[in-house]
């Protein structure tokens, strides 16, 4: 089965809420079989091009971090997802949602933040991921 209009939508509505558009370069970092496919849908949506994958060695306007309870240090992988950006650019912490396998503790993330430097700004929901956009203080 194909995608629909509603699916277009839903990627551009979802682009439109994560802050990505035409011009972007967006890194994704982690991605694996238990992510949501509407997020890379809305990196082409807004971008009309896929994201690039964590060896992409250039400057990236957005980093999309997939990250679980299990995967390590959390702060020391933020330092290394914003190392890429540009002066505007965030990075997306995308988690499990609380209460599934694999969610943080909301203040290990607050923790991992500042101590590599960055703040929360905005979040947001999506079916089994939770996202936290951080910028650079």
């Amino acid at each position: 089965m194909g995608a629909t209009a509603d699916d277009a939508d839903q990627a551009s509505a979802l682009a439109k809420q994560l802050g990505i558009v035409k011009g972007h370069v967006v890194q994704e970092i982690g991605y694996d079989t238990d992510t949501e496919q509407l997020v890379g849908d809305a990196v082409v949506a807004a971008t009309g091009e896929q994201g690039v994958d964590e060896d992409f060695d250039g400057v990236v306007d957005v980093v999309l971090l997939w990250w679980r309870e299990e995967d390590g240090d959390l702060a020391d992988a933020l330092v290394d997802a914003k190392a890429p950006l540009a002066d505007n650019g965030f990075v997306w912490l995308l988690t499990p949602k609380f209460g599934r396998p694999g969610a943080l503790e909301p203040a290990d993330i607050a923790d991992a933040a500042a101590t590599s430097g960055i703040r929360r700004t905005t979040s947001v929901n999506l079916s089994q991921w939770a996202g936290v956009r951080l910028v650079s203080r």
